[in-house]
């Protein structure tokens, strides 16, 4: 009786267990635990207002700062399976990108970042740094070759830093956030801190890390596009300036801005398009992505709207756009084949992580 009914507990307890297991898989975990509220700027406009303010210059000075170069895979960075790719021969292998902060000056409302760049700790201190330990190792952080430093770029801004606006909260684009002072404003698109996934189990305490001792976020309130074009617009200044779209699929609260320049409008696509070549080519990207399909038609979106403005500049989130770029379709691939079962994790860590 008594053995009979010590079975029946183990059981019980593997059950509970399994159980447990399940429930993780089917809701996931937020990408952060950082607080959010609802953002107080920006005023929801549609694309046809957007557009029409792009036949005259504007007053925001775009600098775009080189964190950190990098190597990841490229089937992360592209859908190697879309019909493009295939017809052009690319095979997985590791493809060499950057790591960005942008900044943006505005003559009334100061100096925003878009994105974080690269945390001065990274390579100071990488023990110490918000990504680190198995996550970084698994990203590749040490093969960074780090050119200039988050807290190197918000010294030099001599009336400090107004605010960041996230493109999305994967770690690649937030590990920059320890150097930038307490108290900035912070902003991401909607749903974007409490997206659930089971890939974010590795990366949520990175995420944390990242973000402790910040103000909470402020989720972007986008509205329809009146116009359709896209899921969202927002007039962010109230000026015409600079303006958020909602980009979803990359991440649900993916964002890219479009910000009038004295030269000209620059698109800053944050990772709806990674690369040069698959901006140029209309792919979105690949295992790096949540949603295939809704990436596309966003990317598709981005892509309609600089053909109707060709004079848009545009920067991806990981590459330059400058001149024709083709990845080699037989770059060397990874030495070694690593066990199933790390692999699978690694490819959970790269998605959850990283572009």
């Amino acid at each position: 009786m008594g053995r009979g009914s010590g079975r029946l507990r183990i059981l019980a307890v593997v059950l509970a267990a399994f159980a447990a297991l399940a429930v993780i898989a089917l809701v996931g975990f937020r990408t952060t635990t950082h607080p959010a509220s609802p953002a107080t700027i920006g005023v929801a406009r549609s694309s046809d207002e957007m557009e029409a303010s792009l036949a005259t210059p504007g007053p925001v000075v775009v600098e775009t700062v080189v964190g950190a170069d990098w190597e990841v895979p490229r089937s992360g960075l592209i859908n190697l399976t879309h019909p493009e790719a295939v017809r052009a021969g690319l095979e997985d292998g590791p493809e060499p990108i950057q790591i960005y902060v942008h900044v943006l000056r505005h003559p009334t409302r100061g100096t925003f970042l878009v994105d974080s760049g690269v945390e001065r700790a990274l390579r100071d201190d990488p023990e110490n740094a918000a990504v680190r330990g198995v996550v970084a190792r698994f990203m590749g952080t040490d093969a960074m070759q780090i050119a200039n430093d988050t807290a190197s770029v918000v010294a030099r801004e001599q009336g400090g830093i107004a605010g960041v606006l996230l493109t999305h909260l994967h770690l690649d684009h937030i590990t920059g956030m320890p150097d930038v002072p307490r108290g900035t404003a912070i902003y991401t698109g909607p749903g974007e801190a409490g997206a659930r996934n089971l890939q974010n189990m590795f990366a949520q305490g990175n995420a944390d890390r990242a973000l402790d001792g910040h103000v909470p976020l402020g989720e972007l309130a986008f509205t329809a596009d009146p116009s359709g074009r896209f899921a969202g617009v927002l007039d962010l200044f109230g000026d015409a300036s600079v303006w958020a779209i909602w980009v979803p699929g990359h991440t649900p609260g993916s964002v890219a801005y479009l910000v009038r320049t004295p030269d000209g409008p620059v698109l800053l696509t944050g990772d709806t398009c990674h690369t040069a070549w698959g901006w140029q080519h209309g792919v979105e990207p690949g295992s790096f992505t949540a949603d295939h399909e809704q990436n596309a038609r966003s990317l598709a979106a981005l892509r309609a709207l600089v053909a109707r403005h060709p004079s848009v500049d545009v920067r991806p989130g990981h590459q330059s756009n400058e001149g024709p770029r083709r990845p080699s379709p037989h770059a060397a691939k990874p030495r070694g084949a690593p066990h199933p079962a790390l692999a699978s994790l690694g490819a959970r860590l790269r998605r959850a992580c990283t572009s």
